[in-house]
């Protein structure tokens, strides 16, 4: 049987980020656990405890120094008593549904617990005595719902009224209850006894009977004990499954002793499966081939996502544009660049695809997209084509008879641009006026320049220094 360790409880606390200490809500249902011990001193914070569905039989202990315990669930368990509570000094709710409580009177130990509203009973022995109701209300005035019922005040009021005769008939059934439960005690412990027995005495029987008689009456004798040889021709699962038949099919009283052998009976069939699977040949896989006979890589694409594979501007690059799922985790996405092949991995699933020219591995980078979730994987290639790094610019030639005139193309246009300090009529009028036409003739842009002519001095002229020059 499986007990209570600090593994199991810190397994129970992730959403605690496995902190024990400072535990407040713990949940060990269906762990076949027998005793309830060490939460009292690991998870002394622990205001709700889920136990349902074990084998906690006898008493309930180990939770008496849980003193902010609010809420306990013992459904489905071997408990036969209520006791060892009173610590709980902040106990609002008990569910000890489908037990075997029935010692009654045990529930006195609950009138310290002043802040318990709510206790369920429901499935045990105790709640099939005549005056059950009755002297739980008038045992636990704190109470205010049992079994899923609100307590009324007149229901209360009546129910002490009469405490002291329900009490003695609730005394006088428990005592025909402990009777009956004492020999069903004593038939479980003399069918364990009988069972060991009968296996010791199987293989000695046998064996003695093989040493007397031949084999043909060896079959003879076993049919008259209850012993007997199985058939040749059954094989093992087949006689393990009429073993089952024959427990399943067997009826006994419902106890903590047969609630035990099922859960027993349940988990060695549970490892009887789980050994099982472990046993049988695996599947050998398809072996997922990466390259062809050649040693090339190929193209591959079993997840069968929507990719594009496409070249930069100035042919330096591969792109490639992976369409992931958009709320995929990025952890779950490898990428892997090879000088001739790229390889994408999802979830297992396997995209590669082959390159036509060389690429940089170590100077490719990998982008996630924040909008639609694509990968995007650049790969610079090794050996980009030649292009300039300043291309020479076009030149226009026009020629007139013998001479030549050279346009550019690269001239760089005027812009019409509005100053935002002058008005519009304004900005208009300096237009006009400062852009006139000066474009050219072809006549005009060879017409030699006019040479100035020095005037002629007379020969009576006196050149007198007073005299200030003419303007």
């Amino acid at each position: 049987m499986a007990r209570i360790t600090e593994e199991l409880v810190r397994k129970r606390a992730e959403h605690n980020e496995c902190e024990i200490f400072s535990l407040e809500e713990l949940s060990l249902h269906q762990q076949d656990l027998v005793k309830i011990e060490h939460l009292d001193r690991w998870c002394r914070d622990l205001k709700i405890l889920y136990l349902q569905n074990n084998l906690i039989g006898k008493c309930i202990e180990n939770v008496s120094k849980l003193k902010k315990l609010e809420y306990l669930n013992l459904a489905l368990n071997n408990v036969e008593k209520i006791e060892n509570l009173k610590g709980c000094e902040s106990l609002q709710k008990l569910d000890l549904t489908v037990n075997f409580v029935g010692e009654l009177t045990s529930i006195e130990c609950l009138r310290s617990n002043i802040f318990l509203e709510e206790i369920y009973l429901t499935g045990n022995p105790c709640a099939q005595f005549e005056g059950y109701q009755d002297f739980v209300f008038a045992t636990l005035p704190q109470l205010k719902r049992l079994d899923g019922h609100e307590i009324e005040k007149s229901e209360r009021i009546k129910a002490m009224q009469v405490l002291e005769s329900t009490r003695e008939k609730i005394v006088k059934q428990q005592e025909i209850y402990k009777a009956k439960r004492r020999e069903q005690k004593e038939d479980a412990r003399k069918n364990e006894d009988k069972e060991n027995n009968n296996e010791d005495e199987k293989y000695t029987m046998i064996y003695e009977i093989f040493t007397v008689y031949p084999l043909s009456c060896v079959q003879i004798i076993c049919t008259r004990f209850i012993f007997y040889i199985p058939d040749e021709n059954l094989s093992k699962e087949e006689l393990e499954s009429k073993k089952d038949q024959e427990f399943w099919s067997e009826q006994v009283d419902f106890t903590p002793e047969s609630r035990t052998a099922i859960q027993n009976k349940l988990k060695e069939n549970k490892e009887k499966t789980h050994e099982s699977k472990f046993k049988e040949p695996k599947k050998e896989k398809h072996e997922r081939r990466y390259f062809n006979e050649e040693g090339k890589p190929m193209n591959i694409n079993e997840g069968k996502v929507n990719f594009k594979l496409t070249e930069t501007d100035d042919d330096s690059a591969f792109v490639l544009d992976v369409s992931c799922y958009r709320y995929m985790d990025t952890s779950l996405i490898d990428a892997d660049v090879q000088p001739w092949y790229v390889r994408v991995t999802m979830k297992g699933n396997l995209l590669q695809l082959s390159l036509l020219e060389e690429v940089k591995p170590d100077s490719s980078t990998a982008k996630r997209s924040q909008i639609t979730g694509h990968l995007i994987i650049t790969m610079p290639k090794l050996y980009p084509p030649n292009v300039p790094t300043k291309r020479p610019t076009t030149e226009r030639f026009q020629s007139t008879n013998s001479h030549t005139v050279c346009k550019t193309s690269n001239k760089v246009p005027e812009k019409l641009e509005l100053n935002e300090t002058q008005s519009f009529e304004s900005t208009l009028s300096s237009i006009a006026r400062d852009s006139p036409n000066k474009t050219k003739t072809k006549q005009q842009l060879f017409v030699k320049p006019k040479t100035k002519v020095e005037p002629v001095n007379s020969a009576d002229f006196v050149d007198d220094p007073d005299v200030p020059p003419l303007v």
